[in-house]
């Protein structure tokens, strides 16, 4: 009968906004819960007939519905580990007793645990596309292949040299040194490590670094001829014996320069092959190492020059690097980690990926402000970050919650309005079950 209807009506209507409470109060309670995602309460009727000639009440129903595709604020820190998403996407994360799952969130607080993992407040591990040991990235992201960004087994490589730009000036007025016509073959190099040969009217040190990223000197030493405009040049480590040449000679030959004082050609041989004595006389020397020597480009005065003014060195450019460890790391819109190492070096290590959903409003909510796959999402599409349809990263940064307080706070109003007003039908029915009770009295 409608009584009973009415009464039922009103215990849905109860039940509903019980429910749309329920939201209200998680939603003020993660008010400052990175990343989190407002929900709200949708209601909708429960018809039970359709007769056009009798009404009976069906009720209501409230359903939950995440907003998961809402961007909330994003708050500045201070840690470089902060990240937030400008955009659509999630960060991939992993489950700390199950490194093979696929989880998705928008919490960013990163720091690293006691192995050197990123993870987020909930212990959640951030996953990436790891780089190779030179820094070079895979091609695109592959979900399959993502694996924990771990900052500990981060090192500085050694990276030996491989190029040695040198930029200087030789005195043009230089006195001809007599002794650098028809000196033998390496008398710079022996006068450097022997104190007997030819003496250098200029000379330089230069530190590189072997493939062990040993620091090694080598000097780059020139002497006037009786021909216009060339000098002899020679290429030597010091001490002698770091090399297998003798007396450390590494190249020799000759250095010639246009009349204007520019540079125009060298006999010195590029690349250097350079083959050093390992530390440790017990050990056989390294292999040769390749060295590309460049004095600028002919006709510029990018590199040696022979202009007026004493002979200075200007800059020497050179490449390679000893070990580091790290020291620090950044993250740029692109989603790339890089590593700060103390030898100076900088180097990739990871790229982060973001996933998208067709619909990320399907997606099902679980504890630690994570979300995973469901029918209703569809399947994530995994792209690197600011690719396509893909959120860039901002480092540094949080996303702050989605809750408005003032809407939630209005809200709860209407909703301890209703759920009075819903208590209302069923004291009245009952009044009215009574009254009818009391017709056979």
């Amino acid at each position: 009968m409608s009584l009973y209807g009415a009464l039922l009506s009103g215990v849905s209507a109860l039940n509903a906004n019980s429910q749309a409470m329920g939201v209200i109060s998680d939603n003020i309670s993660n008010l400052n819960t990175t990343g989190y995602k407002g929900n709200i309460a949708l209601f909708q009727t429960l018809v039970s007939s359709d007769s056009p000639d009798r009404y009976t009440p069906g009720g209501v129903l409230a359903k939950p519905r995440a907003l998961v595709d809402k961007a909330g604020i994003l708050q500045s820190t201070s840690s470089a580990t902060d990240l937030a998403l400008s955009g659509n996407g999630f960060f991939v994360v992993a489950a700390p007793n199950d490194p093979t799952s696929r989880i998705y969130t928008r919490a960013g607080s990163f720091t690293t645990d006691k192995d050197g993992n990123l993870v987020n407040a909930a212990g959640y591990r951030l996953l990436g596309m790891a780089a190779d040991t030179t820094g070079k990235l895979p091609a695109s992201a592959n979900s399959a292949s993502l694996v924990n960004v771990n900052l500990a087994s981060a090192s500085g490589a050694p990276q030996a040299t491989t190029s040695i730009k040198l930029a200087a000036n030789l005195k043009p007025n230089q006195t001809v040194n007599p002794a650098a016509t028809g000196a033998a073959i390496g008398a710079m190099a022996a006068y450097a490590n022997t104190g007997t040969g030819l003496v250098p009217d200029f000379e330089r040190s230069i530190t590189v670094y072997d493939t062990l990223g040993v620091p090694r000197t080598l000097n780059m030493a020139f002497a006037k001829t009786s021909v216009a405009n060339q000098w002899r040049a020679e290429v030597y480590s010091v001490p002698g014996g770091a090399t297998t040449g003798a007396n450390g000679l590494v190249a020799s030959g000759t250095v010639t320069f246009n009349g204007d004082g520019t540079f125009l050609s060298t006999t010195l041989a590029s690349p250097l092959s350079v083959q050093w004595q390992t530390v440790g006389a017990s050990f056989a020397p390294q292999a040769p190492q390749a060295i590309a020597l460049s004095f600028g480009a002919a006709g510029g005065r990018d590199g040696l020059t022979q202009v007026q003014g004493d002979s200075a060195l200007r800059s020497a450019t050179v490449d390679g690097f000893a070990p580091g460890s790290l020291v620090g790391v950044s993250v740029d819109k692109d989603g790339i980690i890089s590593g700060k190492f103390s030898n100076g070096a900088t180097r990739t290590l990871y790229r982060l990926p973001v996933a998208t959903f067709t619909n990320a409003n399907g997606l099902s909510s679980a504890t630690g402000n994570v979300y995973t796959e469901t029918q209703y999402s569809g399947a994530p599409t995994v792209n690197y970050a600011n690719t396509g349809a893909s959120a860039s990263v901002t480092a540094s940064a949080l996303e702050g919650s989605t809750v408005d307080l003032a809407s939630e706070f209005s809200n709860m109003i209407t909703t301890q309005r209703a759920y009075s007003a819903a208590s209302k039908i069923i004291t009245t029915s009952d009044d009215m079950l009574d009254e009818l009770i009391r017709i056979k009295r």
